[in-house]
Formats: C-alpha cells, structure tokens, sequence
C-alpha cells in the first residue's frame, strides 16, 4: 500500500508539472485520502481536523466546526464526499455519496457555485480523494489538474 501510494504520488506531480520552469521548490505534496482514511476527520474526536471532500477534493472545514463539528447540524456532511448532498442540499443519507448520477442540470449548477463561491473561497484545500486522482483500475487518472487556490496555502500532514 505505501509503495503504491508513492508510486501514485510521483505520478501526479510528474502530471501536474508539464513544464519544469513552473514548478516552485515551496510546493506541498497532495495527500491523497482514501474512503476509510477520510473517515477520520469527521469530527468525532476532539483535536482532530474535520474533512469534508466535494467532487473529490477535500477541504479542511474545522474553522466551521459549530456547523461541521460533532452534534452540529452538517455533521453527517464530514467525513467523506458528499458531494451529491451538497448539489442537492440534502442531508439524506442516500445522498451522502461522491455519485453524481441523475442530478439536474440545476443542481449541478448550484454544485458548482456553492464549490466555488463557498468551499474554495473559505475552507483550504488539504488534499483530494483517490476516487478522483485515480481510474477505477488504479491507474494515474491523467486528466487529473490540482485546483487552484490562491488564497490559502497548502496543508501539509505528513
């Protein structure tokens, strides 16, 4: 399992780096978080980060942790990519899933902009899911593209 995850993560930042003149040498490694290892941070423990993952990337939400933290009213959103739940604005536990199957062009719609306008413009970025870094096989998904958060910096956790 640590090999493949080494092997994975140097496959991504040899990705990510098409041109070596961009690349900075202050760079974080990406975390790549596992379904069981996201599981972690949803805010049961006291100290411990909260994690929420929407459309694969996961988001440090412990700043909102009165709306996030354990008994709060999204806590059921933590701990894993609920992105369907967030297009949907649902706290359905059929919905708690990354599946985007059958949404409306609404709702996904409204999945962009509460990703855009209220995740990545409050909440930093701590790494991304392996669903979206990686193909069904296991294989580098090479469409794979960080995203771009210039108001925070990268956690690193390792």
């Amino acid at each position: 399992m640590f090999y493949a995850r080494i092997v994975v993560l140097y496959a991504l930042l040899s990705i990510c780096s098409t041109n070596e003149s961009k690349i900075k040498t202050a760079q974080k490694p990406v975390r790549l978080f596992t379904e069981e290892e996201l599981q972690r941070y949803d805010g049961s423990e006291v100290g411990q980060p909260i994690y929420m993952a929407i459309k694969g990337v996961v988001f440090d939400v412990t700043t909102g942790k009165e709306f996030y933290g354990k008994g709060a009213p999204y806590n059921a959103l933590v701990g894993k990519d609920s992105t369907r739940a967030v297009a949907k604005m649902s706290l359905e536990p059929a919905d708690l899933t990354y599946d985007t199957t059958g949404l409306s062009e609404s709702q996904l719609q409204s999945l962009e902009q509460v990703f855009k306008g209220t995740y990545k413009a409050k909440y930093p970025i701590v790494g991304y899911t392996s669903r979206r870094v990686l193909n069904e096989d296991g294989s580098p998904n090479i469409d794979f593209k960080p995203e771009d958060q210039p108001n925070f910096s990268v956690k690193d956790e390792f």
